[in-house]
């Protein structure tokens, strides 16, 4: 085994060094005014209303690459120069200085797919294969471009992975498939034109810490942009979020029969989300009264959720992300939240909460 392990490493190793020898060192920039194919304007007309935000720019690199690991890395880089104001590495959660993105150490080993024309990177890591990540942080990316620039004038979009939903939101901003890059399939691109955009509010530390830092505008475009486009069909005003579809084991009710028995029996109906079209989701939160379900994805449609819709959140206590609670306050909703005791590991059998109905008959009583 160790023997195994040993040909394995020097194999890659060998692999980046070849990689090296082609496309040539990578080194760290930290002055724009030093890359002559580096364009940054500024982006006038969108301002965060968040305390202490940054100004917004898009950058234009003539000939400009983009590597990711499609995981924590995206390295921008013009004429082998790492750009450390518009690269993104995340390690273990936590985003980190430029010093510290891979393609410092391992090069960029991935053959590279050459694009004729424009093209807008929006790339963050592997976050933006997340609904929720791809609605409050992706989208509003492109908002940012068309400030400066055209659509009419984009050739391609660098994407995360490409799911329906992806497609359903971009053919509203009138961007198909025949414009998409997917960063599943190339890890390695070189543009004619690159343009990269700041992102919306995300500088330090986690994810999920920053969250509560949502700007308005983000909202108020997504409102402005997509309200319109729902699809209409037999819904309920009185809705729970049905997570049990998700991939992921966390965020899930252990009393569960427990729970649907009582909602049942108060005019509640069950939604899986993830069979409702993106503009299903539209019609469904913006014609709810009521919606009450687990932390999770699902509930940035309450973008879309039409002012004082009490919203009902259940979260576990040591959990600290505050999007939600964000978005109620920028849209007016009446937003509750029902924190639950963290359970011992032994405990957690067939999910990770416990929820308690008489906190969410008061709440639902009031």
């Amino acid at each position: 085994m160790k023997f195994r392990k040993f040909l394995q490493i020097l194999f890659k190793k060998t692999f980046q060094f070849l990689f090296k020898l082609f496309y040539g060192t990578i080194k760290l920039n930290n002055n724009l005014e030093n890359l002559k194919n580096v364009k940054k304007t500024k982006i006038d007309d969108i301002k965060s209303d968040i305390l202490n935000s940054k100004e917004y720019f898009s950058y234009k690199i003539l000939n400009g690459r983009v590597y990711t690991d499609y995981n924590e890395n995206v390295a921008i880089i013009s004429e082998n120069n790492l750009i450390s104001e518009i690269s993104y590495q995340q390690v273990k959660g936590n985003l980190v200085d430029a010093s510290q993105n891979i393609v410092l150490k391992n090069g960029t080993p991935r053959i590279k797919k050459k694009f004729k024309g424009r093209v807008l990177c929006v790339l963050q890591g592997a976050s933006g294969n997340n609904y929720s990540h791809w609605i409050l942080e992706i989208l509003p990316k492109i908002k940012m471009y068309t400030e400066n620039y055209s659509l009419d004038d984009l050739d391609y979009i660098y994407l995360p992975r490409v799911d329906i939903f992806q497609k359903e939101t971009l053919s509203v901003l009138g961007i198909y498939e025949d414009k998409f890059i997917s960063s599943e399939k190339f890890r390695h691109i070189e543009a004619e034109e690159l343009i990269v955009v700041d992102h919306p509010y995300y500088y330090k530390g986690t994810i999920l810490e920053q969250n509560k830092n949502q700007p308005t505008w983000v909202i108020k475009w997504l409102r402005e942009t997509y309200l319109n486009c729902e699809k209409k069909f037999d819904s309920k005003k009185n809705f729970f979020i049905d997570r049990r579809d998700s991939k992921y084991n966390h965020n899930q009710i252990q009393n569960i029969t427990e729970v649907s028995n009582y909602l049942k029996k108060n005019n509640f109906i069950s939604y899986k989300l993830e069979s409702l079209s993106f503009f299903e989701k539209i019609y469904l939160f913006k014609n709810a009264d009521i919606i009450i379900g687990i932390h999770g994805a699902g509930f940035v449609n309450t973008v879309f959720s039409k002012p004082n819709t009490k919203i009902i959140e259940i979260r576990p206590f040591l959990y600290s992300n505050t999007v939600y609670e964000r978005i109620s306050n920028i849209n007016n909703l009446n937003y509750h939240l029902i924190q639950t005791e963290t359970l011992e590991e032994s405990k957690r059998t067939n999910g990770d909460i416990n929820l308690p109905l008489e906190e969410l008959d008061n709440i639902l009583n009031k």
